[in-house]
């Protein structure tokens, strides 16, 4: 099964794409909407190419970092993009995704909740090949897709 994680930035989508079969990263990269573009053509842009994105790799099951609703500051741009790829899910032919905050993909990683920051923060090694080398985005969205072969 091949399974995408999403984590969203007010400007940028970082996506990692995972082969469950072979438990090993298929590609992570960025979508950054251009600063030329207004609001709502960045938010199409992203949506465009993230729909692109899951018919070219096949993905069949997906996750995204959303924003803990605990949160001290609300960033506007962030939901609206998140908002976006929900959606852009819910049109794909995905079989299923999932939104999730850090209890919830901690559970379907099988960790504690404890664990979650430590690995992002990339103070904790998680057993995926160049670990180390992936920035704090690019963990949460490596830690979504693992997560998306237990929706």
């Amino acid at each position: 099964m091949i399974t995408i994680g999403i984590r969203a930035a007010p400007s940028v989508v970082t996506f990692a794409v995972y082969d469950t079969e072979c438990r090993r990263i298929v590609n992570v990269e960025t979508i950054r909407i251009p600063a030329a573009f207004s609001r709502p053509d960045g938010l199409k842009y992203v949506r465009s190419n993230l729909l692109d994105i899951l018919r070219e790799f096949e993905v069949t099951n997906a996750g995204i970092r959303a924003t803990e609703p605990s949160s001290q500051s609300f960033n506007i741009e962030r939901i609206e993009l998140e908002g976006v790829i929900q959606e852009a899910f819910a049109s794909s032919n995905l079989a299923a995704y999932y939104v999730g905050h850090i209890s919830s993909i901690s559970a379907r990683l099988g960790i504690n909740r404890t664990q979650f920051r430590p690995y992002v923060e990339g103070t904790e090694e998680y057993d995926v090949e160049n670990w180390s080398t992936l920035s704090r985005e690019a963990r949460e969205a490596v830690l979504c897709s693992i997560g998306a072969e237990n929706v």
